[in-house]
């Protein structure tokens, strides 16, 4: 077969590459979709997108879905929050929602809080649907030292213009939190928060804890009230229990006290019979040398042994006879 007779099918080849290419390239396919919808999209703004590398499909469906729901919505709005990094169909679902409940939510405002890292779409439905936050157990203690355990249920609603830069649901618990403490710890008694758990929700309420939020608290409501623990009970017991140590310390100190001071009195008292010791052993010396010197006679010698033996049997007589004095002592006692 000559390249003569081949040329129609290279032809055709070439004319179904070129088509296929341009329908790769150029959603066709979805620029027929707009029009239909209504939407007047040139197909060179298609092929912008996809030189941009933007998908067109992302911009192209919610931006029909806006024209049917009635909004306006610009083409290069829609591009320019894709390219932001944003999530253009949940903005204009959010747009959608808003506008079927009455809520002004300007495409700016919605594309900021989506870049914000917030659910626009979940917070319209909170606008329009309160959500209920419920607390931990917030304890709290009355004057009269009794501990009271409050749970809370805050219903809030979110705040379109307040959802950037808002503090989030944590603060707002926390926040209610330190309200019911500071009103059960400004209640004389325990009774009062029990017979009167709403005056605890009337009373937070009133401080405006939602400012700087990203919510609108509509109403607080406790919906439990326990009593907790003794604290002022505990707190005495704990007082009287350091007393108690400081006072034994205090009597242990003075007991090591004392016995220092009878060591110190016996270490005396030794060193005393040590000087008396002493001194008998010099007694015997002083004899013998009074002897040698003619100071003392015989018969004087004599004398101070006869004294000696009086003194010693008198001292032994004495101890037998209190030995005796014990003995019968404990007779009578028996």
């Amino acid at each position: 077969m000559e390249l003569y007779d081949l040329m129609p099918i290279i032809i055709i080849a070439v004319i179904l590459i070129a088509i296929a290419i341009l329908f790769t390239f150029v959603p066709v396919t979805l620029w027929i979709s707009a029009l239909a919808a209504g939407v007047k999209v040139n197909l060179l703004t298609l092929v912008g997108m996809r030189l941009r590398r933007v998908v067109p499909n992302r911009v192209i469906n919610p931006l029909i879905k806006a024209h049917k729901a009635g909004l306006t919505v610009e083409t290069t709005q829609l591009e320019s929050h894709y390219l932001a990094g944003g999530n253009v169909d949940r903005v204009v679902n959010a747009l959608i929602a808003a506008h079927r409940a009455n809520i002004t939510l300007p495409f700016e405002r919605g594309a900021a809080i989506d870049l914000a890292g917030r659910d626009v779409l979940e917070a319209v439905q909170m606008s329009v649907n309160p959500k209920v936050i419920e607390t931990p157990f917030i304890a709290g203690i009355a004057m009269d030292g009794i501990e009271v355990k409050a749970l809370a249920r805050i219903t809030v609603r979110a705040n379109i213009d307040r959802l950037v830069g808002g503090a989030g649901e944590e603060t707002v618990i926390a926040r209610v939190g330190e309200g019911v403490v500071s009103t059960i710890g400004s209640s004389e008694t325990h009774k009062k928060v029990l017979e009167n758990p709403d005056s605890i929700s009337h009373t937070v309420l009133a401080k405006g804890l939602d400012a700087g939020t990203a919510f609108e608290i509509l109403s607080i409501d406790i919906a439990d009230v326990d009593i907790g623990k003794n604290i002022g009970a505990i707190l005495q017991s704990d007082q009287a229990e350091a007393d108690k140590n400081i006072a034994q310390a205090k009597a242990e100190e003075r007991r090591a006290m004392a016995v220092a001071q009878e060591q110190e009195m016996v270490a005396r008292v030794q060193e005393m019979r040590a000087h008396v010791v002493e001194a008998e052993a010099e007694v015997p010396k002083a004899l013998a040398e009074a002897l040698r010197s003619g100071n003392l006679g015989v018969m004087d010698y004599m004398n101070y042994k006869n004294i000696d033996a009086d003194t010693d049997m008198r001292d032994t007589i004495g101890k037998l006879t209190k030995g005796n004095h014990d003995h019968a002592d404990e007779d009578d006692d028996e």
